[in-house]
């Protein structure tokens, strides 16, 4: 495919290419492939055998290993066989069981799996020599490392336990704003008439709710351990408190976890990815939704999630802050992908999150 300019448009790799990437050794896996560990434009990264505490949160920094700097900054380390609690307020690194030897025209980013952001587990990955978080360089040859920080919640987890996900592109897959009025036209990618389209699509805050005023849920301290690897096995109550809707937005206390939803409906064409890009901290003491990625398909009609909402995960910073409804708390950037993927989100069987509302991970359960 050619852009206006008659170069070769880039793109993000689908599910069939990561296939390809594995049969030909580019990435390599300790364990095969689980069922559902390659999704529409992303592959999910498990933990591996072990997972060592440390002092702190590091890059190793150009021309040295992580394994290098563990010998500076471990304090123990922990056997993940049996599983093993990762307590709030202490900072993890374990190794990935997929490692890359990237072409040398495919770059990565890496992001928190959305249940792990609905969790307020704080996850970055981490490559030799790397410099930035969550980058991987193109071309780039060896192992992979996920940084693991829970801050609400203690979390159970074991070898194999996917916390984090890789995306691939090739070359510039970015829209440009044109292009995304184009699109938005197009394909309505928030039901918005007008649509704020700068830098990425805006989108807003829904502090009406439901039918029930239900607008939100905000995290308890002190609560027990969350299995992640436990679907529907943790109720409700024990871990959140409810949030109603007031005459006066809602006043973000620091140190809380917060569960919201997007006023808008959101999706995602067939032939687009997506990533929800940290907010400009100039127009709000917060920071929204840890896992960025969405899959082609996600909200669209095509795979049954009209309607779909992006579920919010906030946090206040150093200071109370006060959320207005409609107030804009992120943007959509939008990317083409290199080809359309064999099943869209929507269409696996996996897909948690499809025609979501205001939702809590896919752990809880309800009365």
């Amino acid at each position: 495919m050619l852009n206006g300019d008659g170069a070769p448009q880039g793109g993000i790799l689908p599910s069939q290419a990561i296939e390809r990437l594995i049969a030909d050794g580019a990435i390599a896996l300790d364990r095969p492939a689980a069922p559902d560990q390659i999704q529409p434009a992303s592959l999910d990264l498990r933990l591996g055998a072990v997972v060592h505490r440390v002092r702190a949160s590091f890059l190793p920094g150009a021309g040295r290993t992580v394994s290098e700097r563990l010998v500076d900054f471990r304090l123990h380390t922990i056997d993940l066989s049996e599983g093993a609690v990762l307590e709030t307020g202490c900072v993890y690194i374990a190794p990935l069981m997929e490692s890359l030897a990237l072409p040398d025209d495919v770059a990565a980013a890496t992001n928190p799996k959305s249940s792990t952001g609905r969790l307020d587990v704080f996850t970055r990955v981490i490559t030799d020599g790397a410099r930035a978080f969550d980058q991987v360089a193109p071309g780039y040859r060896g192992p992979l490392f996920a940084e693991i920080s829970p801050r609400t919640f203690p979390v159970l987890v074991r070898a194999g336990s996917r916390l984090s996900q890789l995306r691939l592109r090739r070359g510039e897959a970015r829209l440009s704003d044109a292009d995304l009025v184009a699109l938005q036209d197009r394909e309505r990618l928030v039901d918005d008439d007008a649509a704020d389209v700068q830098g990425g699509v805006a989108v807003t805050v829904d502090l009406k709710g439901d039918g029930e005023g239900l607008v939100g849920w905000r995290g308890k301290r002190h609560t027990g351990v969350v299995d992640v690897d436990a679907p529907g096995a943790h109720a409700v109550e024990d871990f959140w408190e409810p949030i109603r809707a007031g005459r006066s937005g809602l006043v973000l206390d620091p140190g809380q976890f917060y569960i919201l939803a997007s006023r808008e409906a959101v999706q995602v064409p067939p032939d687009h990815a997506a990533e929800m890009t940290p907010f400009d901290p100039l127009v709000g003491e917060f920071r929204v939704h840890y896992a960025g990625f969405f899959d082609p398909g996600f909200g669209h009609a095509e795979a049954r999630g009209a309607g779909a909402r992006a579920v919010l995960e906030v946090r206040s910073h150093e200071v109370p802050f006060i959320l207005e409804h409609g107030q804009t708390v992120g943007r959509l950037v939008y990317e083409r992908m290199l080809e359309r993927p064999r099943a869209l989100y929507g269409e696996l069987g996996a897909s948690n999150y499809q025609g979501q509302k205001l939702k809590l991970s896919k752990h809880f359960r309800l009365p």
